[in-house]
């Protein structure tokens, strides 16, 4: 092998390798220029803006989105003559469908693996009575918007362009494994975060790589996101990957954190074997049932790189 043949493939493009590692760099450099200075305008701004804030958490998110989006359509066009909804993200055929398919499933995950820590002694559950209605209501509305920013975020950042990229070379299995090793360590500073909650996560990454996948689309895999996250924290009350404090005035509550094992403790489902059996169950049926299908113009995008250029 040459040094040509080290930085540029058979269609004398950057290899997969070179454009996830810049496209990489790129996002944490950006990133940090970019959230470091909304932090700075938002905390001397006198609106009350602290770490602890759903400020803190949307602002960034949606910064960090934007960020990608704009790498995965510039990465994109440029480095392998992709147009912009080759990312999955835009309104293309079937979009509506794979969404809601998402939220089906990603409700029926997270219900599954709540009634197994239920059933098992992982927690325990009861109608929020304490709180009223305007207070739910408001939660269910604000945990929406917050849930879909983290989803949409994450969802750009770890299925968009970096696996995509290498899914064109043929390299889907080895862009889900690094892609999902990213996804588990991302999380590891959230409050109660464990080996276990770790892999949990390593294998929600598996879950939603498969998710796009079979469809080659983001809105999948994003209502598969969203869903998870917006049931567990705004319906039944459990912390969401740690964090509890999101949800104030949740429909449900958690009464009793059983056996951690099963239920996770105060990191949540992530953090136990109620959501292993859950993701590896999902992650089985989006793999096997045959009403994922992408259509042909998303599989011409993602399933192979090509020497012509593409409108």
């Amino acid at each position: 092998m040459n040094v040509n043949e080290i930085f540029f493939n058979e269609h004398e493009r950057l290899r997969s390798g070179w454009r996830f590692s810049l496209f990489l760099a790129a996002f944490f450099f950006l990133s940090v220029i970019f959230v470091g200075f909304a932090s700075f305008i938002l905390i001397n701004l006198p609106i009350g803006f602290t770490n602890g804030s759903l400020l803190a958490f949307v602002i960034p998110a949606a910064i960090s989105g934007v960020i990608c989006l704009f790498l995965g359509w510039i990465f994109g066009k440029f480095l392998e003559d992709l147009p912009f909804r080759a990312l999955g993200i835009w309104f293309t055929k079937n979009w509506l469908k794979d969404l809601s398919l998402g939220l089906i499933f990603g409700t029926v995950s997270v219900g599954f693996a709540a009634l197994i820590a239920y059933a098992f002694g992982g927690m325990r559950f009861a109608s929020n009575n304490e709180v009223g209605i305007a207070p739910m209501f408001l939660t269910l509305s604000v945990t929406l918007l917050v849930f879909t920013a983290g989803a949409i975020n994450e969802e750009l950042i770890f299925r968009g362009y970096l696996l995509q990229t290498m899914s064109r070379a043929k390299l889907f299995l080895l862009g889900t494994l690094i892609t999902s090793l990213l996804f588990a360590s991302a999380h590891n500073a959230n409050p109660s975060a464990s080996v276990f909650s770790w892999l949990n996560t390593f294998i929600a990454g598996i879950w939603l790589a498969i998710a796009y996948y079979k469809t080659r689309n983001l809105w999948f895999p994003f209502g598969i996101h969203l869903a998870w996250n917006w049931v567990q924290g705004s319906f039944l009350g459990i912390s969401v990957s740690g964090l509890d404090a999101l949800a104030t005035a949740p429909i449900l509550k958690v009464t009793e954190k059983g056996n951690p094992f099963i239920g996770g403790g105060d990191y949540g489902l992530e953090g136990g074997i109620s959501c292993t059996i859950a993701l590896i169950f999902s992650t089985s049926l989006i793999y096997f049932l045959p009403i994922f299908k992408p259509t042909e113009e998303m599989i011409s995008l993602t399933s192979e790189e090509k020497t012509e250029t593409r409108a």
